[in-house]
């Protein structure tokens, strides 16, 4: 583009001529439209906005007015801030002012109308000024802008990693690396466990896993946009940008509010292009809050916490958990474990991977490839002479066997095995060719459990549930009078989901004599059932049933996670 010699005052006439060079030259370097304008047009950067304000009939926003504004990030977050160069402000009065940097950029205002559900005014501020105020924003998100520590310099000096500053992500000229790095952020600060970008033909589709259940955040125009974001995971992940037709599988590490964050990619081939699932794994932040975990900060009930703590404390067997992938199976054991961490006792886990640090235990990764197996490492940690042994998942016949004969040997052997209910269990292990009598000798109890999802009480309204949703729960009318029915409107606390945090529901069976002598004669289940349900244990549907009745959650949450009796 070629400069002016002499700095013009800007006219809609000298705007329009100006602006297709500008366009061409931004695609081809990379840079802002608004920045090439600026040079080409000879003015600094506060005549520059003033004349385009007047030009366009726009309002402009000086850097001072945005920082006596409070961004409303809970109806357009902060990555769709960064991406569109805008930011939705709260003024005063209530009312709501959308700032933006780019006024040639035709689709954002459809793009907003679609995105925020108020009315609102516009103003046009400086591409410079709206990325300082989005790099000194609120306390919250400046506190993961805190500089590494020691232990991210350290690692940083060996491999790559991604710093997700406000200030970086707001001054990087790509707009692909803007739009990753602000989802990352995004992600990060709302809780998510997995990002999911999903190729769709027009676009892609931007998704967080937030309490376990997915949730569309965003969508960018432009399959050349979504091929590009993907490109730009495979090189933060150190995989093949060429290869397009088998899945990937890599991971990286992003800099983000003073450590290291670790980040588990795979990239999947699609009729519509190629999808990533990006898992965060915050080790440090699961370790911090595992350390003084205890059993009641699950959520647990009075009734279960008892049962748990019961068979946590005896000095030999098996417990068992069980349940779907994602339902809290670990995070339970480790509870259990940290209670009764007493420094007394030798405590050995083999995990697969090692999922929160535990102070005082000895923690041993499973490494197939190079042969250490869970067999192989349970066998091992047997000469080692512990008293209680944590197994993060039984998935054959070998380590079932070697986890049965440490119980009988005097160990408390804890454990996870996916099944669906407490007397699916059963069934697993004995057609994983188990002794019928050693299994039931071994085995204390087995407590299988899902995690619900709360009503958000920063939203929360009394709200009967209608008639279909009763008729599917299984309720009966003359049952409603027990229940205090709650449901979350949505808001920005809650991302507008109306659930905001999880709790653990369970049900549980104790091996007492007279179920072990049911499952060695090989009983039906039906008859183990009667069985357990005269010796008063309360069912899982039953116990999220008892959540909906303390308005907890509702019956939509629990219809979702739990089978109607």
């Amino acid at each position: 583009m070629n400069m002016m010699a002499e700095p013009i005052r800007l006219s809609t006439e000298q705007l329009r001529g100006l602006l297709p060079a500008a366009r061409a030259e931004a695609a081809a370097s990379r840079r802002r439209v608004m920045e090439l304008l600026q040079e080409a047009s000879g003015l600094d950067a506060e005549s520059f906005i003033w004349d385009l304000g007047a030009a366009l009939r726009f309002p402009v926003l000086r850097l001072a007015v945005l920082q006596r504004l409070a961004p409303a990030f809970d109806l357009l977050p902060y990555a769709d801030a960064v991406q569109r160069e805008c930011v939705l402000l709260r003024r005063g009065d209530g009312g709501l002012l959308l700032a933006f940097a780019n006024p040639f950029d035709e689709a954002l205002r459809a793009w907003a109308d679609e995105k925020i559900p108020h009315a609102y005014s516009v103003g046009l501020v400086h591409y410079a000024d709206l990325a300082a105020y989005l790099a000194r924003q609120e306390q919250g998100m400046r506190a993961m802008d805190s500089l590494p520590t020691q232990e991210a310099r350290e690692a940083r000096a060996g491999e790559s990693v991604e710093d997700l500053t406000l200030n970086k992500i707001s001054a990087d000229a790509s707009p692909v690396v803007r739009l990753v790095n602000s989802t990352l952020y995004d992600a990060l600060k709302a809780g998510a466990s997995d990002i999911h970008l999903e190729s769709a033909g027009a676009g892609m589709n931007i998704k967080y896993r937030i309490d376990g259940v997915l949730t569309q955040v965003s969508q960018v125009a432009g399959a050349d946009v979504a091929e590009q974001v993907i490109s730009r995971i495979k090189v933060m992940s150190e995989l093949d940008i060429a290869e397009r037709r088998v899945p990937q599988d890599g991971r990286f590490k992003v800099a983000a509010g003073g450590r290291e964050i670790d980040v588990r990619v795979s990239v999947m081939p699609s009729i519509a292009g190629e999808d990533a699932v990006l898992r965060v794994l915050d080790k440090r932040q699961h370790s911090d809050e595992v350390q003084g975990l205890r059993l009641e900060s699950l959520g647990f009930d009075e009734e279960t916490l008892i049962v748990l703590r019961r068979l946590a404390n005896e000095p030999y067997g098996m417990v068992l958990v069980t349940g779907p992938t994602g339902s809290g199976k670990t995070t339970t054991l480790y509870g259990a474990v940290s209670e009764i961490n007493h420094g007394g006792d030798k405590i050995i886990t083999i995990e697969d991977p090692v999922e929160y640090q535990l102070s005082g235990v000895l923690q041993i990764p499973v490494n197939e490839k190079k042969g250490l197996t869970f067999a192989r490492g349970l066998r091992s940690i047997l000469r080692h002479d512990p008293d209680k042994i944590l197994v993060g998942e039984i998935r054959d016949g070998e380590t079932a066997q070697i986890a049965v004969q440490a119980a009988l040997t005097g160990h408390l052997v804890f454990t996870t095995v996916h099944a669906n209910n407490v007397f699916d269990v059963i069934g697993r292990f004995l057609h994983m060719g188990l002794d019928a009598y050693s299994f039931v000798s071994a085995v204390n109890g087995i407590v299988a459990q899902r995690l619900v999802r709360l009503v958000c009480r920063s939203c929360a309204e009394p709200a009967m549930p209608d008639a279909r949703l009763l008729a599917a729960s299984g309720l009966k009318p003359e049952d409603l009078s027990d229940y205090d029915f709650w449901s979350g409107r949505g808001c920005g606390a809650c991302r507008g989901s109306g659930y905001r945090g999880r709790k653990a529901i369970a049900e549980y069976l104790i091996l007492t004599d007279e179920i072990r002598e049911m499952i060695i004669a090989r009983e039906p289940i039906r008859r183990v059932k009667q069985a357990v349900r005269a010796q008063g244990t309360r069912f899982l549907r039953e116990a999220a049933l008892d959540a909906v009745r303390r308005a907890e959650t509702d019956l939509k949450e629990i219809n979702r996670v739990t089978f109607v009796a």
